[in-house]
């Protein structure tokens, strides 16, 4: 412990050591070996002896004053000057007067608890003790102050762990609740929101909002160019929806919107402002693309219990209607999309085990040259009888099968028995169908080749029948594999000409052997200026670019002679046959013919061409 004397008096400080340290071994206090002592003789000394004190740190306990010092600063403003450098330390005033003459140290040199006065001349006993006591007051208060020191620093730390802790927790349900790509609210997010509107009292919408083409943005431009497309649809959707609306990434490019509504009419027209304004052109690192999304809309009342899973799932039904329906739409949920699903789900059932209980067949209709009338092809057409339900027309389960693997299972299947019954016929060819699916396999050109070389097939007797959508979504690409069937042989058919969006330029950048006039407009031509038009255009667009123009889906005689004289190269049609059975199309083959007039030749009754 260390203690302060101030006494201008050197002799004074001898006392105080011999009362504080003890003279005599036998009278020496146990504790003054924890006793250090700093005698000065003014209070400029005393000031800097604190000072040095503190910085060491090593500060004092007590000070002993001198009330009546000579010379230099006064007891009062010693003190002062001490307390504003230790407020800890503790005064004894030393002083032959009572102590209310000390009024006027302790104001200055307060607190009053911390200052204390011994009558001269003292005797040493009352001196050592008051050291004593007033150095184990200070550990005492010392020690309290490190604790509560301590004690201050671990709350401090405990809040800022707390702080840290509510910041971690709040940025933990921000990203559980949250997408990462857009920082828009997840699937989690919105399913909580809907749970929430579907408890409260008034109308709102649900809408399922999917982009259209997704796939082709990553596959061409890569999943960078891909997210940069996300958070562009994710902002334009967040700017065009109602006032209010939640805006969520539901996951991959999917998008849900929850807002409040009028009415069905509202919504819809909502709906469709958020739809027009996702088509626009966007720049994707450097690239444009084009925009487009589809929308399904479903309207509830709140409070009457709705499940929000089955809310997502009427609106989700909304929207796979909307992109069949030929996407960049708005459709509102009906009950018969409900039925319809559940009809599309028994139909994929039943596709998957159609070949192994022997449903599918093939039919094939014959194409004629435009002058003999001589069968020179025949195109292969699917058929499946099934035994629950009878014929289902293909125009039902294609589309189905398209968006699923199963296309993929039925297209081989037609392709391994169009083979196998080409081998049959004496020279003409096989026109098989493949979809956009397909066609789009990276192993196409090999699955094709490798299938007409285990059937023993040129592969001039083997025309591919494609239509526009499956290569103008990615024409750079279906060039090149276009260009490889033909090099290999293969003949190259472009299925319902004129319903697409191709261009003279695309046209003759594709390596085809013929364009196939969709049915729509043949059937138009005696009573629409325009589809004659039309047809008359594009035999001599075919005609100017070298390759064969088919008419399908001729029906009249007065078709026939129209066409004839028009320059189509080939007709098909059911003026001519209807789809046949192998065995018929065999017949046909052999005879290279119809059997004398066209008009009388067999038409066997199918079901009418879907594929």
């Amino acid at each position: 412990m260390r203690i302060l004397i101030v006494d201008d008096e050197p002799g004074v400080h001898d006392d105080y050591a011999r009362a504080i340290l003890g003279t005599e071994p036998a009278a020496a206090d146990p504790q003054a070996d924890a006793f250090s002592i700093t005698s000065v003789g003014t209070g400029v000394d005393a000031i800097a002896a604190v000072e040095s004190a503190i910085a060491e740190p090593a500060p004092f306990a007590v000070a002993f004053l001198d009330l009546q010092m000579a010379s230099g600063l006064d007891v009062c403003e010693t003190a002062r000057r001490i307390r504003e450098l230790d407020p800890d330390i503790n005064f004894v005033i030393v002083t032959a007067l009572d102590g209310a003459s000390l009024a006027g140290i302790a104001k200055v040199a307060g607190p009053v608890d911390k200052v204390f006065h011994i009558a001269k001349p003292f005797a040493g006993a009352e001196l050592r003790q008051t050291a004593l006591a007033l150095t184990q007051r200070w550990q005492f208060d010392h020690d309290c102050n490190a604790v509560r020191a301590a004690l201050v620093r671990q709350v401090a730390q405990l809040e800022v762990r707390a702080a840290e802790l509510a910041a971690n927790e709040s940025r933990a349900i921000h990203l559980a609740t949250h997408d990462s790509l857009t920082d828009a609210p997840n699937r989690l997010a919105f399913l909580r929101a809907l749970a929430e509107r579907t408890r409260a009292d008034g109308w709102f919408a649900t809408v399922m909002i999917d982009l259209d083409r997704f796939k082709l943005v990553n596959d061409t431009l890569g999943h960078l160019a891909g997210d940069a497309l996300i958070r562009e649809i994710c902002a334009i959707l967040g700017r065009s929806s109602p006032d209010g609306a939640l805006v969520a990434r539901l996951g991959g490019d999917e998008f849900g919107v929850l807002f409040s509504t009028a009415d069905e009419t509202s919504a819809l027209l909502a709906c469709e402002r958020m739809i027009a304004a996702c088509s626009v052109s966007l720049q994707v690192f450097g690239s444009s693309v084009q925009g487009g999304a589809s929308a399904g809309l479903v309207v509830t009342h709140g409070g009457q219990g709705s499940d929000p899973v089955d809310v997502m799932r009427r609106a989700d039904l909304a929207l796979n209607d909307a992109k069949r329906s030929g996407r960049r739409m708005a459709r509102v949920f009906d009950e018969s999309m409900d039925e319809d699903i559940r009809f599309r789900r028994r139909v994929e059932s039943g596709l998957g085990e159609a070949i192994a209980n022997n449903e599918l067949s093939l039919v094939f209709q014959p194409i004629v040259s435009r002058e003999s009338i001589e069968v020179v092809g025949f195109e292969a057409l699917l058929r499946w009888n099934t035994m629950a339900y009878g014929p289902i027309s293909p125009g039902l389960f294609m589309p189905i099968a398209e968006e699923s693997n199963l296309i993929h299972d039925l297209g081989d299947w037609v392709l391994r028995n169009a083979l196998a019954v080409l081998t049959q016929w004496p020279g003409q060819y096989v026109s098989v169908n493949f979809s956009p699916r397909q066609f789009r396999r990276h192993h196409f050109v090999d699955y094709v080749g490798e299938s007409v070389r285990r059937a023993g097939v040129d592969p001039s007797r083997l025309q591919i029948e494609i239509t526009e959508t499956a290569i103008f979504d990615d024409a750079e690409r279906a060039a090149e594999t276009l260009g490889a069937l033909r090099r290999m042989g293969f003949r190259i058919a472009l299925d319902d000409f004129g319903t697409g969006y191709s261009s003279l330029h695309n046209i003759r950048t594709f390596a085809l052997d013929c364009l196939k006039i969709d049915r729509s407009f043949i059937e138009g031509m005696g009573r629409e200026r325009e589809s004659a038009a039309i047809v008359h255009s594009i035999i001599s667009l075919g005609r100017a670019l070298g390759i064969g123009v088919i008419a399908e889906g001729v029906e009249t005689e007065a078709q026939v002679q129209a066409l004839r004289l028009a320059g189509a190269s080939h007709l098909q049609g059911f003026f001519f046959s209807h789809p046949v059975p192998a065995a018929i199309a065999r017949t046909m083959a052999e005879a290279r013919g119809l059997g004398g007039d066209p008009a009388a030749a067999p038409r066997v009754m199918a079901p009418p061409q879907g594929v």
